[in-house]
C-alpha cells in the first residue's frame, strides 16, 4: 500500500509513476486525492468544533459555579454536538473510501526500472548458457511427455477439465526429484529456512500482499468459508511477518517453500492452454525474503542470483529480463523475469519472476524493522520463483531431448531421479 501523506505531497510525481505503469490507476489516484481534501476539511472542522466544544464546557462550569444562567451555551453544547455527530458520519465513509481506494493503487517503479510501454520494451540483462540448435527437428514438452507416456492431459481434462496435468510413472518421479533439487540447493547452499505452510487463507491474508482486491477473478474461492486457494506461497511465507517487528540484526531472513499453487487465470482464456505452461493447478519452490528498506536493490540481486543457480546446474540456457514500467507486477517496484530456451517452441519462456516490493505489503501487513539509533520503519519484502516446477521438467524434456525421443536425466538430478535417462 503507498502511503496517503506521500501522494498528497507528491502527486505529480505520483502521476507520471503511476502513467509510466499503463496509467490504468490515474484515475483512482485523483479520486484518492479529492477525498483525502475533503476528509482533511471534516477533520478541520471536527478539530474546530471539539475545541469550541471543551471552551465552552469550561465557560460553563465557571457560570453554574458563580451562579450565573448558562441556558445559552447549554442550547450551544447541544447544537455543537448534533453538528460533531453529523461531521463523525461524514468523515468516517470518507476515511473508508481513501483505505479502499489505496488498496487499488499499484507499488510505483523504483528509478531503476527501464521505461516502457509494453513487454517489448523489457531489457535483456544477461544470457547465460549457448542456445545450440538440435540437428534434428525439436519436439515440444506437450508431445514429448504424452509419447513417453509421462504426461497425460486427455486424462487430466477428464478429471478437471482444461489447464491441468497428470504426471505419469517417470514423469511423478521427475516433476518429485526436482522439486527435492531446489528445496536442498536453496536450504543447504543458500540459507533459506524450509517452511510448510497452510495452502487455504483468509481474505486478509491475500489482501496483505497484494492479491485482493485487485484479482479477485484469478484466484479460487471457498464461497461458503470466504478462504482462498493459494495462487503462491508468496502470500503465506510474506505473511509470516504480519505484525511483526524485527531488529535491523536479525535482517535479511530468508524462506523457501515446496507448495501446490492454484490459479483460476481468468483474463488468460485461450493464451498457452497446450501443456504445463499455464495451468490451474501447479507445483513451485517460492523464495522469499525479508530486509531494510534500504536493502531491497541488494537484495534483489541475492535473491535473483539463487534461482539463477537453478538453472546453471540444471544446464538450461536462459536469459535474465529487466521487466518494464508497463509490465510490473502490481506489488512489484522492480523485477527480474528468468527466461529459458524452449528448443520445441524455438522461443524463450518465463520459469521464474523474482521482485521487490519494497515496503508496499509490509505497510498491508504492519511489518516494521527497529533500527539500533531509529524510530522503527517500514520493513521490504521480496519474492520469486525458484523454480515453477513444471515448467523447469518442460524445460529439462525439451533442451534435453534426443533424436529417438529419450530425455537425458541432467547431472545434478540423476541421484533424486535413479537414473540419467527416460527411454520410450
Amino acid at each position: 500500500m503507498l502511503e496517503i501523506k506521500y501522494l498528497r505531497e507528491n502527486p505529480n510525481l505520483v502521476r507520471k509513476a503511476l502513467t509510466d505503469r499503463g496509467g490504468r490507476s490515474i484515475p483512482d489516484f485523483e479520486r484518492i486525492l479529492q477525498k483525502d481534501k475533503d476528509w482533511r476539511s471534516v477533520l478541520t472542522e471536527l478539530d474546530q468544533l471539539r475545541a469550541r466544544r471543551n471552551k465552552a464546557a469550561d465557560e460553563i462550569g465557571r457560570l453554574k459555579r458563580e451562579k450565573v444562567d448558562a441556558s445559552s451555551l447549554l442550547k450551544e453544547m447541544d447544537e455543537l454536538k448534533s453538528r460533531q455527530k453529523n461531521l463523525e458520519e461524514k468523515e468516517r465513509p470518507l476515511k473508508s473510501d481513501i483505505g479502499n481506494l489505496l488498496l487499488s493503487l499499484p507499488n510505483l517503479p523504483d528509478a531503476s526500472v527501464p521505461f516502457g510501454k509494453t513487454p517489448e520494451d523489457n531489457q535483456v540483462v544477461r544470457e547465460v548458457g549457448k542456445v545450440t540448435p538440435k540437428g534434428f527437428p525439436a519436439k515440444d514438452h506437450h508431445d514429448l511427455g504424452t509419447r513417453l507416456g509421462i504426461l497425460d492431459f486427455e486424462f487430466a481434462a477428464q478429471l478437471s477439465g482444461a489447464g491441468f496435468a497428470v504426471y505419469k510413472g517417470a514423469g511423478a518421479r521427475l516433476e518429485r526429484s526436482i522439486a527435492n533439487f531446489m528445496i536442498d540447493l536453496h536450504t543447504k547452499e543458500h540459507g533459506y529456512k524450509e517452511m510448510a505452510t497452510p495452502f487455504i487463507v483468509t481474505a486478509q491474508t491475500m489482501t496483505n500482499t497484494g492479491q485482493l482486491p485487485k484479482f479477485e477473478e484469478d484466484l479460487y474461492k471457498t464461497s461458503e468459508d470466504n478462504l482462498f486457494l493459494i495462487p503462491t506461497s508468496e502470500v503465506t511465507l510474506t505473511n509470516l511477518f504480519r505484525d511483526k517487528v524485527l531488529t535491523a540484526e536479525e535482517l535479511p531472513i530468508a524462506m523457501t517453500s515446496l507448495t501446490p499453487c492454484f490459479r483460476r487465470e481468468a483474463g488468460s482464456y485461450g493464451k498457452d492452454t497446450r501443456g504445463l505452461i499455464r495451468n490451474h493447478q501447479f507445483t513451485k519452490v517460492e523464495l522469499v525474503r525479508a530486509c531494510r528498506l534500504e536493502d531491497s536493490l541488494k537484495e534483489l540481486e541475492i535473491l535473483t542470483g539463487h534461482a539463477e543457480e537453478v538453472l546453471k546446474r540444471l544446464e538450461i540456457p536462459y536469459r535474465v529480463v529487466a521487466l518494464c514500467t508497463a509490465d510490473l507486477g502490481f506489488a512489484a517496484a522492480k523485477t527480474y523475469d528468468l527466461e529459458v530456451w524452449m528448443p520445441g517452441e524455438n522461443r524463450w519462456r518465463e520459469i521464474s519472476s523474482c521482485s521487490t516490493c519494497t515496503d508496499f505489503q509490509a505497510r498491508r501487513m504492519n511489518f516494521k524493522v527497529k533500527g539500533a539509533a531509529k524510530e522503527r520503519e517500514w520493513g521490504c519484502t521480496l519474492n520469486g520463483s525458484g523454480l515453477a516446477v513444471g515448467r523447469t521438467l518442460a524445460a529439462i524434456l525439451e533442451n534435453n531431448q534426443e533424436a529417438d525421443g529419450s530425455i537425458r536425466i541432467p547431472k545434478v538430478l540423476q541421484s533424486y531421479f535413479g537414473s540419467d535417462k527416460i527411454s520410450i
